[in-house]
């Protein structure tokens, strides 16, 4: 077990939004449960997430977002990381994210959408699952 690959994720913190008390909430709990985690920062570009997720050799992105944004950003980020042919990460977003937008999140690639009040036991199992299962594909 020691020598099992811990789960590599970006929490990233696209656009104008300069509120990250929440990301870095998750961000602390994610390693707690196990996982390495990088913390972009405040006001990152589509590029600049891509380009840290790839540098970062990453297994999730997770993006947060309180802005209103997502609808614009989301596929931007999306297509930045198939440009670096990084269609294999899984993205996952959390903020405010009304419910009738989150079809269309994800229908963008976005796997999981995780609102205000979510526990982080929920959003750390939901990574550990879902990476695991693309492993064993």
């Amino acid at each position: 077990m020691a020598d099992e690959k811990k789960i590599r994720v970006l929490v990233a913190k696209p656009g104008l939004d300069g509120h990250d008390r929440g990301a870095k909430v998750v961000a602390r709990a994610l390693r707690d449960y196990g996982m390495e985690v990088i913390y972009t920062g405040l006001r990152q570009t589509p590029e600049m997430i891509a380009q840290s997720a790839l540098q970062e050799d990453v297994d999730v992105v997770g993006l947060s977002i309180l802005s209103g944004a997502h609808l614009e950003v989301f596929p931007l980020i999306v297509e930045q990381l198939k440009k670096k042919k990084l269609e294999n990460v899984l993205v996952i977003a959390g903020g405010i994210i009304p419910e009738e937008d989150q079809t269309a999140v994800k229908k963008m690639g976005i796997k999981a959408v995780f609102g205000p009040g979510t526990s982080t036991k929920d959003i750390a199992e939901f990574i550990k699952k879902t990476v695991s299962e693309k492993k064993n594909r």
